[in-house]
């Protein structure tokens, strides 16, 4: 009887993603940006090996938030002293750093684990549409085929 084979980190080809995320919602964004972190539009996915790809988001400045996620979704921070709560809007945070909404949205979609950290360095956020990963020569993707 054969078996699947599993993938060694030594075998991986990784490759370089671009994502628009001009007009686009935030769960879309996320949700094709933690499938290809995590590795699973490739055939070889193991879930205990990192086998996912680099992605570059752009544009985060330009994501859509739909419904009342703008004033009704709250993000919470704590500093660890008696009263320290914060919390933050996904409207404000949208227009302070998008890029730290981004990053939040894609790591609740990975691993809570030391495999989830290793994929989410594999993530770099833009707010403009410039990034510094143009010698990696990546390329753009089409979300709505992800998805």
């Amino acid at each position: 009887m054969r078996t699947t084979p599993l993938a060694k980190p030594g075998e991986i080809e990784r490759k370089w993603y671009v994502i628009d995320a001009t007009g686009i919602s935030l769960g879309r964004v996320s949700t094709a940006a933690a499938t290809i972190l995590r590795g699973k539009n490739k055939p070889q996915f193991t879930p205990n090996v990192d086998t996912g790809d680099f992605v570059i988001v752009i544009n985060a400045d330009q994501l859509v938030l739909t419904g009342k996620k703008a004033t009704d979704k709250i993000y919470y921070r704590h500093s660890d002293y008696p009263g320290g709560i914060k919390a933050t809007t996904a409207g404000e945070m949208l227009a302070n750093s998008p890029k730290k909404l981004v990053e939040k949205s894609v790591k609740g979609m990975l691993p809570k684990n030391s495999l989830g950290h290793q994929q989410l360095l594999k993530l770099h956020v833009y707010s403009g549409a410039e990034h510094e990963n143009a010698a990696q020569q990546p390329v753009l993707l089409d979300i709505n085929k992800l998805i």
